[in-house]
């Protein structure tokens, strides 16, 4: 990296002045990220305190929850102060930071999401061999490998895009992306190009192969089955299909916006910025815990033992100060 781009301050166009659009995106934005955090934090409370749910399917949701708060926390504060401060900028070490972590959390996704198609895969198509083939040890394998392997890829790409020269200081986004910083450069990136599109074909086109073979195997196997198998196989089955359709939708439009010159009105121009660090951290335990009866079950359970526990110790502290004061008396 070149020394003296680390302090280097770069300006995001975006924002415009504060004012009425950018105060109500704030709110709305502030609303969605506290909600995204406790969402995901009491997901990953239930499914640490319910042992029943220590099972791979819910481990690999464990960890969806974990890179969802990675990908809202690596932008979300930034942009909520942005909105309201006078200066929109950022230094350009922390804007390449964010390009990482947002890399991070979009490559990390596809995987975890690959794994979870998979698990449902060995459940559906080989139940009486799932304990055999889904062990600890592989599971605690297979999550290094989808921790270890874009991490490491990612911290490359991250360096290469940062050794490029810089002639243009302003991002017209509303945050740092690859394709932005690249852009400040003053010449071609020609092989991190060609490393961008390798990335993209093991990290998403693959994914999304496998998981589309999985779920082809899927539906043949339950056709043979019984109707109630089927049943349950579909019950099974939903709440990935829809984080994974989801998931993959906000990419695309994330492509689409990052790669496409398109003229937008101002608010549809904010929505494609974020949407893509928003939506889905947000939604995805929301769909698991409304779609997954054992989550639900589970915090239902946990609300009111809390509740009975609370009681217990209101009633015990009553009985106390009645005592005292019998005694006092």
């Amino acid at each position: 990296m070149i020394l003296q781009s680390l302090n280097i301050t770069l300006v995001f166009t975006s924002y415009g002045p504060p004012g009425a659009l950018n105060y109500g995106v704030f709110v709305i934005s502030l609303v969605v990220y506290l909600t995204t955090v406790f969402a995901n934090v009491t997901l990953m409370l239930v499914i640490c305190l319910d042992t029943s749910l220590h099972k791979p399917m819910y481990i690999f949701l464990f960890n969806l929850a974990i890179n969802g708060l990675i990908g809202s926390s690596s932008v979300l504060p930034k942009i909520l102060d942005n909105l309201i401060d006078n200066m929109k900028d950022i230094l350009y070490i922390d804007c390449i930071l964010q390009v990482f972590f947002i890399n991070v959390y979009a490559t990390c996704a596809y995987a975890i999401l690959t794994l979870m198609a998979y698990d449902r895969y060995v459940s559906i198509c080989k139940p009486l061999q799932y304990h055999n083939i889904m062990t600890p040890a592989k599971i605690r394998l297979l999550l290094f490998i989808v921790y270890c392997v874009p991490i490491c890829s990612l911290a490359l790409q991250v360096y290469f895009t940062s050794r490029l020269p810089m002639c243009r200081y302003t991002i017209n986004k509303l945050f740092c992306d690859n394709l932005a910083v690249v852009n400040l450069s003053c010449v071609k990136n020609t092989w991190g190009d060609l490393y961008g599109i390798c990335l993209v074909l093991i990290f998403v086109v693959l994914p999304l192969t496998f998981v589309i073979l999985s779920y082809v195997r899927i539906l043949f196997v339950s056709l043979k089955a019984s109707v109630s198998a089927r049943k349950k196989a579909l019950k099974t089955c939903t709440p990935h299909l829809i984080t994974f359709i989801n998931f993959s939708l906000a990419s695309l439009f994330s492509v689409i916006y990052n790669r496409l010159n398109i003229s937008l009105s101002k608010e549809v121009n904010v929505f494609m910025s974020i949407h893509f660090i928003l939506i889905p951290p947000l939604l995805h335990p929301l769909i698991y815990g409304i779609r997954t009866k054992e989550i639900s079950n589970s915090i239902t359970q946990l609300f009111q033992r809390k509740i009975l526990a609370l009681g217990f110790n209101l009633k015990t502290e009553q009985r106390c100060n009645d005592a005292l004061f019998i005694s006092t008396k």
